[in-house]
């Protein structure tokens, strides 16, 4: 075996590898940060009106796609830990995941972007809050509510976050 053709592939390999395992801790770091924002807001966090200091981080899959799964594990975590039981985590963590797939593949349109974990969280979590929450009020009144808090957050706090790692290309590269 010739040593100096294989270097270069072992090189490439390891590369790779560390480059997998970068995204996996950029994700990990996503979910921690995702679910200690929420819980250390709880008070706001949940419920039919809520502001998810959290959702700010769904601008993050417009410049990183490793985002994606580390604001779903950091929704489920948040959910487990408090929320509405089984419902949340299953409704509110699949609210998030396509909120951050639609914010993925509309990055080229980040005003855009940021309007799909609005629409998903509206709909999907403000039907389920509808639906499991005693004496709860009008479908389209949780639709409405949890559509604003979302919006005020999304706009108000992860566009701004989104222009800020913008301008910081390097932060996630080392």
């Amino acid at each position: 075996m010739n040593l100096r053709k294989s270097a270069p592939v072992v090189a490439e390999a390891v590369t790779i590898i560390m480059n997998k395992t970068k995204q996996l801790v950029y994700s990990a770091v996503v979910a921690a940060l995702y679910a200690v924002l929420t819980l250390a807001f709880a008070p706001i966090s949940y419920g039919p009106v809520q502001f998810r200091i959290s959702e700010a981080l769904t601008a993050l899959p417009v410049l990183f796609a490793f985002a994606v799964p580390g604001l779903t594990i950091g929704c489920v975590v948040a959910n487990l830990v408090g929320g509405f039981g089984l419902y949340d985590i299953i409704f509110g963590s699949l609210a998030t995941l396509l909120g951050a797939i639609g914010t993925r593949l509309l990055r080229k349109k980040p005003v855009f972007a940021m309007l799909a974990p609005v629409v998903s969280n509206a709909l999907i979590v403000g039907s389920m809050l509808f639906f499991i929450v005693p004496d709860s009020p009008a479908l389209l009144y949780n639709i409405v509510t949890v559509g604003v808090g979302e919006l005020v957050i999304c706009l108000g706090m992860g566009l701004p976050l989104y222009y800020v790692l913008k301008k910081r290309p390097d932060l996630f590269r080392r």
